[in-house]
């Protein structure tokens, strides 16, 4: 292979870590003629294998590294490593790259690394009749040499001294080196699991973080829809409140009706009495007179005489007719008292049925009314019930992102807070206590009596007696005084409920 220009690769390695062995060189003479080229020969062992920048120089005996090479040459590399003749193998050095001096060289294999993997014996460039020339010198002149050598050698002396303590420190600092690699390696090692398990630990918590993200954004969906539901069901509320205020207001209009008919029926009652009794006096008085006619016949037949008997006639007949003109009043009287009979008695039937409608329908209203406060009741604990999980999450997230060092206002998404608009109340009722300021007492208030409808009067009589034992005690609201019947007791609550909203 040709010389190039490119500088061969070398390193600072010192001698002994040098593997001189590995190439072996073959047929180097003692001394080359100068003006011709170069043949070196030299051999691959069996475990050294030759790569693409490994290089043959010639070195001077004496060098401390390769960069003291003075020429050099690349080195062919061989087609089968397992053939024995590609083995061995040969470079030529060109005679004008040689040295021209006459000291001691020798041939070193470097490899790509600038590590030296083999050297040749030293050899010399000169002619070959030098050896047949006679050198003479004076004794003051070996003198002179031998000094000369004896400080060569106490230098010599003193370098590979401190060569040798060169070497130990060397080998030192290469041990602590290795340690420290170790060191290295072992901490690079748990480095990269720290990495590993902090980069898993992040990744579940952005997993878990999104998951509590998707929950807050279901669980305030759900929120929404649970108050929309609430409102719905209050308006829906109110408006039955106002339809059962009607139907109170239609039933008491109703109730004043039956009491104002129940008046009126007890009147006709007291007429007709009146009237049967008058009935009666007529009747005894038309026998009365009937009687008092025959005995008046039976004189007059004894005591006048046939002439007058026309008279007779005439009187009688006159009786007869005031008879028969008190017998058509009296079936009068009778009919007109039979009429207002049958008409008291369709009242008293129009009243209990209308009495009976009025039940049916308060009774299917307060069922409900129960069935919706029940729902309500239902829908606002499951929203508090949503609002505490919301609670617990949000706390969650929280704890979650200072682990991650993020900080919760500033995310993009905030969570809306449960606790608006609930200043002042209850937290555990949306809208305050329905059923608060209610005083119910199981005796009667005294504005509950009423008078008596009979007797007009203003303390307990045994007419009230009779209607309180028919009748169970009103029931008196506490804010605006109103007055609803014992047996209507849901439709008070839900009016007490109603002004508490």
């Amino acid at each position: 292979m040709e010389e190039t220009i490119k500088d061969p690769p070398t390193s600072a390695v010192l001698l002994d870590h040098c593997h001189f062995s590995q190439v072996i060189f073959n047929s180097v003479e003692k001394f080359y003629t100068p003006g011709g080229d170069v043949t070196c020969h030299y051999t691959f062992t069996q475990h050294f294998i030759p790569r693409r920048k490994d290089w043959i120089g010639i070195f001077r005996v004496g060098w401390k590294t390769t960069r003291e090479y003075y020429t050099f040459m690349w080195v062919t590399l061989p087609i089968d490593l397992n053939n024995k003749s590609a083995k061995q193998q040969e470079v030529q050095f060109k005679a004008y790259y040689l040295p021209k001096d006459d000291e001691y060289y020798q041939f070193c294999y470097v490899d790509e690394d600038g590590v030296v993997r083999g050297a040749s014996i030293p050899f010399q460039f000169r002619p070959e009749n030098e050896e047949d020339i006679l050198v003479v010198t004076t004794q003051g002149e070996v003198e002179e040499i031998e000094q000369h050598n004896k400080e060569l050698c106490k230098e010599n002396q003193e370098l590979k001294d401190s060569c040798v303590s060169l070497q130990k420190q060397n080998s030192d600092m290469q041990a602590e080196l290795q340690k420290k690699q170790e060191e290295l390696e072992t901490l690079q090692s748990i480095n990269k699991k720290l990495e590993l398990k902090v980069k898993e630990q992040k990744d579940y918590w952005e997993t878990e973080l999104l998951q509590l993200k998707e929950q807050n954004q279901k669980m305030s969906s759900e929120n929404e829809k649970m108050g929309i539901r609430v409102d719905q069901l209050q308006a829906q509320l109110s408006t039955q409140e106002k339809e059962m205020e009607k139907l109170v207001q239609g039933d008491q209009d109703k109730t004043e009706q039956l009491e104002q008919l129940k008046k009126e029926n007890d009147h006709l009652f007291l007429s007709l009495t009146e009237q049967r009794k008058d009935q009666k006096k007529l009747e005894q008085t038309v026998e009365q007179m009937k009687q008092n006619e025959t005995t008046a016949m039976k004189k007059q037949q004894e005591l006048m005489e046939p002439r007058n008997k026309k008279a007779a006639l005439t009187v009688e007949e006159q009786l007869a007719q005031e008879v028969e003109r008190l017998k058509a009043k009296v079936e009068a009287r009778k009919a007109y008292f039979l009429e207002k009979y049958k008409e008291c008695q369709r009242l008293h039937k129009q009243i209990s049925q209308l009495g009976a409608a009025a039940l049916d329908e308060n009774f299917d209203l307060s069922k409900r009314l129960s069935e919706n406060k029940i729902i309500c009741n239902a829908l606002q604990r499951e929203k508090e019930r949503l609002e505490g999980e919301n609670d617990l999450l949000k706390r969650e997230n929280s704890r979650l992102l200072s682990y991650m060092g993020l900080d919760f206002n500033s995310l993009p998404y905030q969570v809306p807070t449960s606790d608006e608009g609930g200043a002042g109340q209850n937290p555990g009722l949306a809208y305050g206590n329905p059923y608060s300021g209610i005083q119910e007492s199981s005796s009667p208030s005294p504005l509950s009596i009423k008078k008596c409808p009979i007797c007009k009067a203003d303390d307990i009589c045994d007419h009230t007696l009779e209607q309180q034992q028919m009748q169970p005690l009103c029931l008196n609201c506490p804010i605006c005084d109103k007055i609803f019947p014992a047996t209507e007791k849901q439709i008070f609550e839900d009016h007490v409920f109603c002004h508490s909203l």
